[in-house]
């Protein structure tokens, strides 16, 4: 038995501190169901039940997949990978290339076009091993945009900036 705390309730008369009823409040732990004597017993001293508090061990499920499904639950953005520790995240060196020339090439202010021809010279490939397209190169820019002030250093950056600028003020 494990006396958990002793609770005051205001009386259907007023709620200042004088007049609040105090009540004794006990939690048990139980291993199997009480019987009928038991709580009689305790209905005899007085004890009145207000709770009844259940619990069972939850198995989480696994949703199932099919054989064929080997699309990744939730995709990890381009220039990462998955550590050998199978917990973080860390750079993929291949993709980050990538992203650099994408980069460069925006500087020279190429088409997508022009950037995925590109590419597919410098034997560049997408993850799933086929060539750049416009569509592909302008799906990865939000996240070329989102990595850029980290992939440069400090110095390169501003000058990449820089022109980046005078990029978008031309066109």
């Amino acid at each position: 038995m494990l006396q958990l705390a002793e609770c005051a309730k205001p009386s259907s008369k007023g709620v200042t501190e004088a007049r609040m009823k105090k009540f004794e409040r006990v939690q048990e732990a139980v291993s199997s169901w009480p019987d009928a004597e038991h709580l009689n017993k305790r209905q005899a001293a007085g004890w009145r039940l207000v709770n009844i508090e259940w619990e069972r061990e939850v198995i989480p499920e696994v949703p199932k997949r099919s054989e064929s499904d080997t699309s990744p639950r939730e995709q990890i953005p381009y220039g990462l990978r998955v550590a050998g520790d199978c917990v973080h995240l860390e750079e993929n060196p291949g993709e980050m290339a990538v992203l650099k020339a994408l980069a460069e090439l925006i500087i020279q202010d190429a088409s997508f076009t022009a950037m995925a021809d590109s590419l597919n010279q410098q034997n560049f490939r997408r993850r799933d091993g086929n060539l750049w397209t416009a569509a592909a190169v302008f799906r990865l820019t939000p996240r070329l945009i989102e990595i850029a002030p980290r992939m440069l250093s400090g110095t390169e950056w501003e000058a990449r900036r820089k022109q980046l600028s005078r990029v978008a003020w031309n066109s």
